[in-house]
Formats: structure tokens, sequence, C-alpha cells
């Protein structure tokens, strides 16, 4: 459950994130938790602040963090790829061994 420690409110009316606030929710985000989930969960009023501090935390934290997140992005295709390729082989096909041992041998 996320701490309810998020914002003060100054005289225009916007709210003010702490940095703690927005390092937790950029976490859930790497944590592969959905933009609209932690946005639900934390109460925001949309992802699009998300998005904007997860771009602020990936430039502060340099080359090593962007380059792990890319890497996660190619594993996560390659997986969506393997699970395709998964799915096509679990159908039957109509000209499988076991098809084609049948009409050979007559069964």
């Amino acid at each position: 459950m996320p701490r309810e420690k998020k914002l003060a409110v100054s005289g225009d009316r916007r709210r003010r994130h702490t940095d703690e606030f927005k390092s937790e929710a950029v976490q859930m985000l790497l944590d592969c938790h959905t933009a609209a989930s932690v946005k639900d969960r934390l109460g925001l009023p949309n992802t699009n602040m998300l998005y904007r501090w997860k771009q602020e935390f990936l430039t502060h934290s340099g080359p090593v963090v962007s380059s792990l997140e890319a890497r996660v992005k190619d594993l996560e295709s390659e997986l969506r790829r393997v699970e395709r390729e998964r799915d096509v082989l679990k159908k039957r096909w109509p000209f499988s061994a076991a098809t084609s041992e049948r009409r050979v041998h007559g069964r």
C-alpha cells in the first residue's frame, strides 16, 4: 500500500509532490506496473506526470539505467516473439508425424 505523503498545496492550487513520492512512483513504473494502475493507486490526475517523472529520473540516473531499460524492452519483445512461436507449435498440424504414420500404416 503506498504511503500518503504526497503533496503540499500551494496558493495557486497546484499539487507539489515530494521527490520521495516521485521516486516511489517511478519505481513502481520500473517494476512493471502499468502507468494507469500507478496513477489510480497514487491518486494522480493523469499518467503524463508519471512519464515526465520517469524521464527526469532516467536523465539524472545516467546511462546505466537507460541501458538496462533498453535491455528489458528488448527481452520483453523477444519473449513475446517466442511465446507466439510456442503458440503456433502447440497447434495441431494437419501434416504432423502422427497423422502421416496413421495413413501409411492404415490406422
